[in-house]
């Protein structure tokens, strides 16, 4: 990894001559108070490094009468000077070598000299970085999509379901009825098929009373034609015969009553509005547990997408242990970039910047005072951990401190006028 051995910056913004060689490893912080030129030596790297969109637009010193002059030398024997009127950008190697900034621009990440333009993106931009990196973005986004479609079904049938539960709930519920409704033409039917019977039973019985009076009067006639006898002997005796038949068949007879279906068709609107009411009852609760089957099923098929995301992630290389993307957001031990404290954030920036780009193996950091003394020096051993070196400012002039920059120089190390002057005609070619 390429990092900052040192550097040399002259009359740029608010510095006047500052010379550093940064920790290799770790945290290099450049303390001081206010408006003394912290921030302007990380405006200066990044523009000596990262070219003219990181110029300052006041980039010389007030009250200067040279141009800026900014020299950078890196792990890679690469030192990049930019100096005269126009700032020109010399980029040259150990062997001699120059080169310019697509070169440079080759193994230095751009994050890594603006590390506030990745910290104040949204945090659907920061997980697509991430995703970018780690290579699953488009798996991710498909399974994103997928537990989304499923959700919003889950969700709707959810409603359906409980919306189907309450209106069975409501319903009323009647005991000892029929199924299914009945029909009042059907009951008429079967009384009118009664009546029917009733009838033929009638027109039996009739004939019944028929024949007998048809004895009565072949009686009569054979009394008084005692010629016609044998005659009508035989056909009494023919005739009493089917009087002894259609006799027997009478005594069968049996008529039936259509009062309870008299009653049940005066009743059967009343009836079929309870065997509806059942009906739509039972139909809501099967609805009911439709949909709530369907739900779980959709829940199931959720936890299946999720534990996939959770997979792909897991066998993904992350730069940091306890970062992951959850609905499109990035997280860091279940945290999302608002709930995280200044100094997470900062240790998910480094992280994720320079796995974006791993040759290049420092970051600049700007106020670093928001994190407290303890907090400050854990985030440097994991820096060291990670072999990343990281230039950073803070407001203070205390012991945490690398280095203080106190009026455009480092405190302690103030030029004489000769050496500055050295300085001022150096930056001129």
């Amino acid at each position: 990894m390429i990092k900052i051995n040192s550097l040399e910056l002259d009359d740029v913004k608010r510095i006047r001559a500052v010379k550093i060689e940064p920790t290799a490893n770790g945290l290099t912080v450049i303390g001081g108070r206010n408006n003394q030129g912290k921030t302007s030596v990380l405006d200066a790297i990044a523009w000596a490094l990262g070219g003219d969109k990181f110029r300052p637009s006041g980039a010389t010193r007030e009250g200067s009468a040279v141009p800026p002059h900014l020299k950078v030398k890196l792990s890679n024997g690469i030192t990049v000077e930019r100096s005269g009127k126009n700032s020109d950008l010399k980029v040259i190697d150990e062997t001699g070598k120059r080169g310019g900034q697509q070169l440079l621009n080759a193994f230095i990440s751009t994050f890594a000299l603006d590390l506030p333009r990745f910290m104040e993106s949204t945090s659907k931009e920061k997980a697509n970085v991430l995703l970018q990196i780690i290579g699953v973005g488009d798996k991710l986004f498909e399974l994103d999509k997928q537990e989304s479609t499923l959700y919003n079904r889950r969700l709707e049938i959810g409603r359906i379901a409980e919306q189907k539960a309450k209106f069975a709930a409501e319903l009323p519920e009647y005991e000892g009825i029929p199924k299914e409704p009945v029909s009042a033409s059907e009951l008429i039917h079967q009384q009118q098929e009664i009546l029917a019977r009733n009838g033929e039973n009638q027109r039996k019985r009739e004939r019944a009373a028929q024949l007998r009076n048809e004895c009565a009067i072949i009686d009569s006639r054979i009394a008084a034609l005692r010629s016609q006898l044998a005659e009508l002997e035989s056909k009494r005796l023919e005739i009493s015969e089917d009087m002894r038949i259609a006799e027997l068949s009478v005594a069968d007879l049996h008529d039936e009553s259509t009062e309870a279906l008299e009653n049940n068709i005066r009743d059967i609107e009343n009836l079929n509005i309870k065997i509806r009411s059942n009906l739509d009852k039972e139909k809501a609760e099967m609805d009911a547990k439709q949909f709530k089957d369907e739900y779980d099923t959709l829940t199931a098929q959720i936890s299946n997408i999720r534990n996939d995301r959770r997979k792909l992630l897991d066998s993904a290389a992350l730069p940091l242990p306890g970062l992951s993307v959850e609905n499109g957001e990035l997280t860091y031990n279940g945290a999302k970039w608002d709930c995280m404290s200044g100094s997470e954030q900062l240790r998910v920036a480094a992280a994720i910047v320079r796995k974006l780009n791993p040759e290049c193996g420092f970051v600049l950091m700007d106020k670093l005072e928001q994190m407290d003394i303890e907090t400050l020096d854990e985030f440097g051993k994991w820096l060291e951990a990670e072999d990343l070196q990281a230039i950073a400012t803070r407001v203070s002039t205390g012991g945490e401190c690398s280095i203080i920059i106190e009026d455009g120089y480092v405190k302690g190390v103030i030029p004489t006028a000769t050496e500055e002057n050295k300085m001022w005609k150096a930056g001129t070619f």
